[in-house]
């Protein structure tokens, strides 16, 4: 029992000896962190006081003192008191509201209550940033009339420097602005008057009218550079260049026209006039000094006159192609004409010889048309030609178009021609052929006649007449009047198939005649020793002698085969030897 009460009074110990622990390290953190947080809004109270005692700076004060000196004039003065007022409300309004919200700050830190104090802080933070940009708006203000008479004066010093070499470079060209050197020389006096004004204007402290000056000057002197870089071209090409141009243009133009030569659609006169009228419009701003788009305006007219040489080559082109054209489609022509007028001439013969379907004969009359339309086209381009309504370029483009139509018709022309050729050839063929056929016919009735066989098969006279009779049918065609070339083709190629069915028949019988004799000569050493061998030989003996020379040879073959197995190679390799 005591053992139990002292380890219950253990446990209870260890119990508040770790509730204490827990408590005191819960302080200690509780007390860093407060710590942490109180450096933090110090340091950020010392930052804005900083930042606040900066609002009114020395500069600010004395940029406004200044500012009352050069007030010189109603506006300046109103502009001066405004900005008196709003330095004041920001000195006695402004910074005592910021020191309040900061010392508002401290005593919070005082009371250790953080979070007012937090709160207070950002507050603080953020009226600072306002009267803070108040502030530096101010200053701007003020500075754009302190500081204008040196930003001003800097300017004009660059403007001064540009100027000069401006001057230089016009004195040392002087010769290159003939025309305008008045006018430039104008502009110097008013760019010298305008400096003038602006040493008068510092003197009488016009600060406001300084800007205007220096925009000015700017301009003028920007202008004149302008005019003294580009003026000496534009007069080189509105006074030399381009009217040298246009006089050799319309030197060329003239002859040209004088040569035959069709150049209404250039518009080269009226083209001419045109220009001239732009380059007394550009020369007249010039002498105001308003070089706007004349460069641009003179290299487009110097580039239109540069591309009229161009079209001129390619009239002189035009007229070349034309006149070979010309020639070229002439003889064509002709040729084309007098090929359809002998076939009219000689059709009629064609027909009565050869039999010609519709379409065969439509198509000359379509040539004829095709032909004649393209007469029709080629005189109509001689007639403006002659009347010089046309250009060469124009003239020769449809000539080219002319000839391509013109070549349609000689592809078709030549079509006909073989078609037509064809028929003769065709005929002509066909007799060769019929030659060719009748001489194997007579070679098959050689060959049959010259082995001296026993029997002529039936089947061998079966296909000589049929031979015979394809022969026939030839002959009737070709005698016919007008020839089917098409019946005749297919006449022929029928005959052939059956000559040469009839030749092959030929070959075949005396093959097998010769090889059936010859294996009957080589078994009848078989015949006295062995009964079966005779009787097969006595039965192919009896057909070859009744013109089955085939049936003979199976046979003979056949018997021998019983005493001799392959016999049949060896008889067939005795007959190529």
């Amino acid at each position: 029992m005591y053992k139990e009460d002292s380890m219950d009074k253990v446990t209870v110990i260890i119990i508040v000896a770790s509730i204490i622990f827990i408590a005191i390290l819960l302080f200690v953190i509780k007390t860093i962190f407060k710590n942490k947080k109180k450096k933090s809004i110090l340091s950020s109270i010392d930052k804005l006081t900083t930042e606040k005692n900066m609002i009114i700076s020395s500069i600010l004060k004395s940029e406004l003192a200044k500012a009352e000196k050069l007030a010189n004039n109603k506006k300046t003065e109103k502009e001066v008191e405004d900005w008196k007022s709003r330095f004041e409300e920001i000195e006695n309004t402004d910074m005592p509201i910021l020191t309040d919200e900061l010392i508002e700050v401290e005593t919070r830190m005082v009371e250790n209550d953080y979070e007012k104090a937090f709160e207070a802080l950002t507050k603080a933070e953020k009226d600072i940033f306002h009267v803070k940009a108040k502030s530096i708006k101010l200053l701007g203000e003020i500075k754009d009339l302190t500081e204008s008479e040196d930003r001003n004066r800097e300017a004009i010093t660059k403007l001064k420097s540009v100027y000069r070499e401006v001057v230089f470079k016009y004195n040392k060209n002087k010769n290159d602005y003939q025309d305008v050197s008045s006018r430039i020389e104008l502009q110097f006096e008013n760019i010298n008057k305008l400096f003038s004004a602006f040493e008068v204007a510092v003197q009488n402290k016009e600060y406001e009218e300084l800007g205007k000056i220096v925009k000015a000057l700017d301009d003028m002197i920007n202008n004149i550079s302008i005019v003294i870089e580009e003026a000496p071209t534009i007069v080189l090409m509105a006074k030399m260049v381009l009217p040298k141009k246009m006089k050799d243009i319309k030197n060329i133009s003239t002859r040209m026209t004088r040569d035959g030569y069709n150049l209404e659609y250039l518009n080269i006169d009226y083209n001419i006039e045109e220009t001239n009228k732009k380059i007394n419009e550009i020369m007249d701003r010039l002498y105001v000094l308003n070089l706007q788009d004349s460069i641009f305006d003179l290299k487009t007219l110097i580039d239109y006159y540069e591309g009229l040489y161009s079209d001129f080559d390619s009239e002189k082109r035009g007229k070349k192609e034309y006149e070979r054209g010309i020639i070229n489609i002439t003889e064509r022509i002709s040729k084309v004409s007098s090929i359809i007028r002998n076939l009219y001439a000689e059709i009629d013969n064609i027909k009565d010889t050869y039999d010609l379907s519709d379409d065969e004969i439509k198509v000359i009359d379509e040539l004829n048309k095709e032909l004649i339309t393209v007469k029709d086209s080629f005189k109509l381009i001689n007639d403006r030609s002659l009347s010089k309504v046309m250009p060469y370029s124009k003239l020769s483009n449809e000539c080219e178009l002319v000839a391509v139509n013109l070549s349609k018709v000689e592809d078709k022309l030549e079509t006909t021609l073989k078609n037509l050729g064809s028929l003769k050839e065709d005929e002509a063929r066909a007799r060769d052929q019929l030659y060719e056929i009748k001489n194997i016919i007579n070679n098959s009735k050689y060959k049959i006649k010259e082995y001296n066989l026993p029997v002529i098969p039936d089947k061998f006279y079966v296909e000589l007449k049929e031979a015979y009779d394809a022969v026939k049918e030839i002959n009737n065609e070709i005698e016919k009047k007008p020839i089917s070339i098409k019946v005749l083709n297919l006449r022929v190629d029928t005959a052939r198939d059956l000559a040469l069915k009839l030749y092959q028949t030929a070959t075949n019988t005396i093959s097998s005649a010769e090889a059936a004799e010859s294996a009957i000569v080589y078994g009848n050493r078989y015949r006295t020793s062995n009964k079966e061998v005779e009787s097969g030989l006595i039965s192919g003996s009896k057909a070859f002698y009744k013109g089955e020379y085939k049936e003979s040879l199976e046979i003979v073959l056949n018997t021998l085969n019983i005493v001799e197995p392959g016999i049949q190679k060896k008889l067939l390799s005795m007959m190529e030897r």
